[in-house]
């Protein structure tokens, strides 16, 4: 029984691995762009009052969550492509924006472009380049793959940031 539960866990691997492996730049790109959208519903559904919202002193307000969201667009993108980022070196619009909803807004979306031309731009050869991020060796385009699946974490924490306001967020954009 053990080796029939190893070998059904080593096909499941498998398939998701392969799976993986088989999306594409274009696939990745309509991913970023459907994210767009869907981020920007949840930036138009909180009310401007909502953007200094913190559900608990120790939590980022609104605004702050989808600045941090933008930086790390910045971030993950501008690694994974050698682009570098508009904002400048080290610069966060987290700690230095404006946290109304129009600026918000603005450098949310102004970010997503970014991650979607730096990926766009990428040729097969840099996207299979290997680089050191936090201590492992990955491709850039999995790099990439990364910066998505931040983006889509503290979207995804801002639901509840909607909920305690009393808006409804955003129906799913899956597809």
């Amino acid at each position: 029984m053990k080796k029939l539960s190893l070998v059904l866990t080593l096909l499941v691997t498998f398939a998701c691995s392969s799976v993986y492996a088989q999306f594409t730049q274009a696939q990745l790109v309509g991913e970023f762009t459907r994210a767009k959208a869907y981020t920007k519903a949840y930036l138009d559904a909180m009310p401007e009052d909502g953007y200094a919202f913190k559900p608990t002193p120790e939590m980022r307000n609104f605004a702050q969550q989808m600045l941090h969201l933008a930086d790390a667009n910045y971030f993950f993108c501008s690694t994974a492509s050698g682009k570098p980022s508009p904002l400048g070196k080290g610069v966060s619009v987290e700690k230095t924006g404006a946290q109304t909803k129009e600026a918000t807004t603005k450098a949310v979306m102004d970010s997503y472009d970014f991650a979607i031309a730096s990926l766009q731009g990428a040729t097969d050869a840099q996207l299979q380049t290997t680089t050191k991020f936090a201590g492992k060796d990955m491709t850039n385009f999995s790099l990439f793959g990364k910066g998505f699946e931040h983006q889509t974490h503290h979207r995804g924490q801002t639901t509840v940031y909607l909920r305690l306001k009393g808006v409804t967020p955003p129906q799913e954009m899956l597809f």
